[in-house]
């Protein structure tokens, strides 16, 4: 199987310039560019740049994918939008991380499949399901961003005693984005449902009545301001900054916060699900295997029944079958004499189709493709 990389980029809140267009040519003749997107696949090479000099250049947004089990994502945010100090509270290891660019927070996850990945041969489409999340990240919804302190559990990048960041509210039920983001990084599945036990319930994701009495309490002035600012597109993180500030009038719940939970207490709560998940799922094939051979055995009875009616006949069709001479034809005098047998030995007449069988193999000692037949079905 030949090499597979997959490398694509995204603008989000501007689109390049012409120049910046060329400048990328400059590095690939056959990638993808629009003023929006780079994205190219490699059999035998690989990207001529840095993908993190790139994304603090041009780019919003960034995916690698490569069929020996390599991921990366990566977001660019205006600081204004997410101090580095919060990203730093989550992003602290070496398969989550979080820097500063400028005037933007480079966030940058990463997977890596020791046993040689799922070989995918497609990472078109994984960007466009991820993208979402900074949008979310910039409107104060930090659920990506646990997510990826709990990648730097898995993986083993955080010592056992390192206690959780604080837990958002959500986690029991993620959105489409944020599952995909857990399956692109391939974060535990029983991990993640031991930390979303202490998440409180998100509610409904920003309630129209909700916001309508929020935005009602801005004053006229600062309505106005937003107003222009959306006709005239200055602002384009407008929206994310509205959401953060409704997000945090809402405030949190007044239930009490559980005490922030070790690594090491993660870990053994995402084993003990491990093992009820196993247990459940062993019963579970268990009772599934004793329901098929049930269902087995009740149509064979039915079938032997049927087989009582005609006994004699089918021991006489044997014989019509062994002396056509061909592969099928033996094929199907095997079947039918495994039926006869088991027949016979049902109704206490086994000795007897045991005499009848080893007569026919004496008979016919010289078709030996027939008798190897029989000899491998224990007949």
């Amino acid at each position: 199987m030949s090499e597979y990389q997959y490398y694509e980029f995204q603008a989000i809140d501007r689109p390049l310039s012409e120049a910046e267009m060329r400048e990328l040519r400059a590095r690939s003749s056959r990638a993808t560019i629009t003023p929006t997107r780079f994205a190219n696949f490699y059999n035998w090479g690989d990207l001529n740049a840095r993908p993190s000099e790139w994304m603090a250049k041009y780019f919003d947004a960034f995916l690698y994918l490569a069929n020996w089990g390599s991921r990366r994502l990566m977001f660019r945010l205006p600081a204004h939008l997410l101090e580095l100090e919060t990203a730093e509270r989550y992003c602290r290891g070496e398969f989550a991380s979080a820097r500063t660019a400028g005037d933007f927070v480079l966030l940058d996850f990463h997977s890596e499949d020791e046993y040689g990945g799922d070989w995918e041969e497609d990472g078109s489409g994984w960007l466009s399901a991820l993208v979402p999340l900074r949008a979310d990240v910039a409107a104060g919804d930090y659920r990506a961003l646990y997510l990826a302190w709990l990648l730097c559990v898995w993986q083993g990048d955080l010592d056992e005693d390192e206690t959780e960041p604080p837990i958002p509210p959500g986690l029991k039920k993620l959105s489409a984005s944020l599952q995909a983001f857990a399956d692109f990084l391939r974060i535990d599945e029983d991990l993640l449902a031991a930390a979303a036990e202490h998440s409180p319930d998100a509610g409904e994701e920003a309630p129209k009545e909700q916001l309508a009495r929020w935005i009602a309490t801005l004053s006229g002035a600062e309505k106005d301001r937003m107003l222009v600012s959306v006709a005239t597109g200055e602002d384009v993180h407008l929206r994310a900054k509205l959401l953060r500030g409704f997000r945090e009038a809402r405030g949190t719940s007044s239930a009490p916060t559980p005490a922030p939970r070790t690594v090491a207490e993660l870990l053994a709560a995402a084993e003990r699900r491990t093992e009820a998940r196993l247990r459940r799922e062993a019963e579970k094939a268990a009772r599934e295997k004793a329901r098929r051979e049930k269902e087995e055995a009740e149509a064979r009875e039915r079938r032997l029944d049927k087989l009582a009616k005609r006994e004699a006949e089918e021991w006489g069709r044997v014989d019509e079958l062994v002396a056509m001479k061909q592969a099928k034809a033996y094929d199907q005098a095997v079947g039918l004499l495994r039926d006869l047998r088991d027949l016979a030995r049902r109704d206490g007449r086994e000795l007897e189709a045991e005499l009848r069988i080893t007569g026919l193999m004496g008979q016919h000692a010289q078709k030996r493709t027939f008798v190897e037949r029989l000899r491998k079905a224990g007949l």
